[in-house]
């Protein structure tokens, strides 16, 4: 498995929680913690600081990605998931949540509230070309290749 280096500042709050860390060996990604409370109405998003910067090196994005467990008990997902990180932004590390349940979500510091995975970055060179190659699938779109 690669590694990476990544600088991490924390502020206010985040300063006395762990760092973000991978639960299990196996762990894809690291967990992000709120920084300051919040509650999100049923319907109702909001934008939830984690306190925490980062310089992600050249070549490299993070990914902020849903907790299933979340998404499952109380219907709180992202929705712009996977959201992206990109090497250059410097600022505070926040996280978009949408609450889809029927009741109040309340987030206290502290509490996990979404993942984080690196990942590798390609950069695309165009090649303009008159005709593109043919292939089986075509120009089938949404639920061409089976069902739904």
């Amino acid at each position: 498995m690669s590694e990476v280096r990544v600088l991490i500042q924390r502020s206010g709050r985040a300063g006395s929680f762990p760092l973000p860390a991978y639960a299990t060996p196996g762990s894809a990604g690291v967990d992000l913690r709120a920084s300051e409370p919040c509650a999100i109405p049923p319907g109702g998003r909001a934008l939830v600081p984690t306190g925490i910067r980062l310089s992600i090196p050249e070549g490299y994005e993070a990914q902020v990605r849903p907790r299933s467990g979340l998404a499952l008990k109380h219907g709180i997902i992202l929705p712009n998931s996977p959201g992206t990180i990109d090497a250059d932004y410097r600022g505070e590390v926040c996280v978009i949540l949408m609450n889809l349940g029927e009741e109040p979500f309340s987030i206290q510091p502290g509490d996990r509230i979404a993942q984080m995975v690196f990942a590798p970055v390609a950069r695309v060179v165009w090649d303009e070309a008159g005709t593109l190659d043919e292939t089986e699938r075509g120009s089938g779109g949404f639920g061409s290749t089976g069902r739904g």
